[in-house]
């Protein structure tokens, strides 16, 4: 069109409206229902401006408020902390908005029934209404108290989330009878097993933010998360509960604690793809490797972490020094346990995108290499009893003398999926030394290493596993080499993790553990939370087939079953002073499921039950060939 004059009717029709909105008054120009424009930048004002902005005035416009107005945005918004400083002529047909984020919406009937916006929001009228309003108590509309608005100024964020967590759990366990049986005249070692626990967790998380993290990493993240926990333990048995068998056979205890509080800050931005370095100080949770082999723990340390390549490289530099632990909570508490832990991972996204290999197994796998170290000195420290009055540190097996455990851990992990083929594996090797072992009692260098693999295949609504762990077991406990394997702090998600009655309950042996709640190693130690590692132990292989079935959106059926033998059974026999202990743990067999009602996190409900069919090593460490049996019942309810 250059170079030439606009002719005809349309180009007619734009001059008139051209030259009736010059003549018209500026406050009959002025927007009823929002915007009638915005421009792109407010540092570069629209071309029709003619760059004259009015002068600044100490009264905002009348008309510039309602669209700012929180009562008139989504959900529920809140008051606005941003107040207009300055007025724009909008007889240029441009209104600026001081507040983006609370842009008013009007009320809008589409159906015709003249509904009240009070009406729609409380869904007491169904049908397709947009411009839904709010209430505070809402978490799935936007709503300020769940971070879709802000709070102060139009950066900074408010998170609130509260959880209450609920389970219920039967198990049967091998329970010493002692000299203080509950029931008279009994003569068996093991007594009555049955147990029944109940645990409550009331949880506030508390989280103050600036910065939109949808596009990029937060400039600065404040948490808070104080727990409130409740658990009741019913057994069958006396001394279970306490080491006072006065104590009788139940247990309820109330603990308060602050689980999580730390800081986090941006340091610095290293790319223009939002690739970044942040710092982070204080309580915070973290898992090393991407099942929670080693180390999957809420803890206080000091935590330096970033990417690079547009988040294809993502790296962790973290140092611990943990508070102690709760003994029945397993909350953190306030009192220092003198261990320190070093952990460097990094990750590599897409890690086989190679020329030479086929174009379907280039993307979707991430390898992982790390680095732990844990030096846990109790050399220092007097003899340390849990709250119920049970030795922890040192185990009281062997000898009873505090020592220091200095450990590093060397690993390459992997997770994703290679063409059709989901694939996770892990690999450490740890090296070290112990000052003391009670078990072997003498100093002992550790040589340990475990392998796991889990491939999986999806079939529709499908998943079909298998896996298999080995860690390595001490053949010779008292030759000054501990080969037996053992992690800082592991929870993994493996072999039916929560579900599997190995993986989730601890099996008590002789004022220790052949294997410790939520954990897949029988290290022999006193607990997983108080105790120390332990690398004087059996090892263990395990085999497993499973399955997980997706039977609607929001039904989950998860099937497990793992064949579990000793690496080597001399440290048992040496513990045990009993001869020619056999290999064979047995097999375990379990079912869960899982159901999200609202196809969301808000309300989850768990039940798992789980059996463990004992074998000849079993029987022979435990003089018994019943089954032993577990369900649970958990219900997450969360705003």
């Amino acid at each position: 069109m250059s170079g030439r004059k606009c002719t005809g009717a349309i180009c007619r029709a734009l001059a008139a409206f051209a030259l009736s909105l010059e003549a018209a008054p500026a406050q009959e120009t002025r927007p009823t229902g929002g915007r009638v424009g915005i421009p792109e930048s407010p540092n570069q004002p629209s071309p029709q401006r003619n760059n004259q902005l009015s002068r600044p005035t100490s009264q905002p416009s009348r008309s510039l408020r309602q669209p700012a107005d929180p009562h008139h945005a989504l959900g529920f918004a809140g008051d606005s902390s941003v107040r207009y400083r300055a007025f724009v002529d909008p007889s240029d047909g441009y209104l600026p908005i001081a507040d983006r984020w609370r842009i008013a919406f009007p009320d809008y009937d589409r159906l015709g029934r003249r509904v009240p916006a009070d009406a729609l929001t409380m869904g007491a009228i169904s049908g397709d209404y947009p411009y839904v309003k709010g209430h505070w108590f809402d978490p799935y509309n936007q709503n300020v108290l769940k971070g879709d608005y802000p709070i102060f100024g139009q950066h900074t964020f408010f998170n609130l989330t509260l959880t209450s967590d609920t389970l219920w759990e039967y198990r049967r366990l091998p329970t010493p009878s002692g000299e203080s049986s509950s029931e008279p005249g009994r003569r068996d070692f093991f007594g009555d097993g049955d147990q029944n626990f109940i645990t409550q967790n009331f949880i506030a998380q508390l989280e103050l933010f600036h910065g939109s993290a949808a596009f990029k990493p937060f400039d600065w993240k404040i948490r808070i998360t104080p727990v409130l926990n409740l658990n009741y333990l019913d057994t069958n048995e006396r001394g279970v509960v306490g080491i006072d068998v006065r104590r009788g056979r139940f247990r309820f205890r109330r603990d308060f604690a602050l689980q999580e509080a730390f800081l986090e800050t941006k340091l610095s931005d290293v790319s223009p793809h939002y690739d970044f370095v942040s710092l982070r100080l204080g309580r915070q949770p973290f898992v090393s490797d991407f099942r929670g082999f080693i180390f999957n723990d809420v803890n206080q340390g000091v935590r330096l972490f970033g990417s690079s390549e547009s988040n294809r490289n993502q790296w962790n530099f973290i140092y611990l020094f943990p508070a102690e632990k709760d003994t029945n909570s397993e909350l953190n508490t306030f009192d220092a346990r003198q261990q320190n832990i070093v952990i460097f991972n990094f990750y590599r996204q897409d890690s086989l995108d190679f020329d030479f290999l086929p174009p379907a197994w280039r993307k979707g796998y991430t390898s992982q290499v790390s680095f732990h170290f844990n030096h846990d000195d109790q050399r220092a420290r007097k003899l340390h009893f849990d709250k119920n009055g049970f030795l922890i540190r040192p185990d009281p097996i062997g000898s009873f003398e505090p020592h220091n455990v200095r450990v590093a851990y060397f690993g390459f992990t992997g997770d994703g999926h290679i063409g059709r083929l989901n694939l996770n594996h892990a690999f450490y090797w740890a090296a070290g030394r112990d000052t003391m072992n009670p078990l072997a009692g003498r100093e002992v260098t550790v040589n340990a290493q475990m392998f796991a693999l889990e491939a999986s295949i999806d079939i529709d609504w499908m998943r079909l596993r298998t896996s298999f762990l080995w860690a390595s077991g001490d053949r010779s406990p008292q030759d000054g080499e501990a080969r037996g394997f053992d992690a800082i702090f592991d929870n993994p998600n493996f072999a039916g993790g929560p579900y599997s009655f190995w993986n989730r309950q601890g099996l008590r042996l002789m004022g220790t553990n052949l294997v410790n709640r939520n954990s897949i190693l029988p290290d022999l130690t006193s607990s997983k939370i108080e105790g120390q590692a332990n690398f004087v132990n059996p090892g263990l292989f395990l085999v497993n087939a499973g399955a997980d079935f997706e039977i609607t959106p929001k039904l989950k059926l998860i099937f497990n079953a793992n064949y579990l033998w000793f690496a080597h059974t001399e440290p048992l026999e040496l513990f045990l002073q009993q001869r020619n202990i056999d290999r064979e743990i047995g097999a375990d067999i379990s079912l869960g499921v899982q159901y999200r009602p609202l196809l969301n996190n808000n309300v989850i409900f768990n039940y798992g039950m789980a059996a463990l069919v004992p074998g000849d090593g079993f029987e022979d460490i435990f003089e018994s060939d019943k089954p032993l049996m577990s369900a649970f019942v958990s219900l997450t309810l969360r705003f």
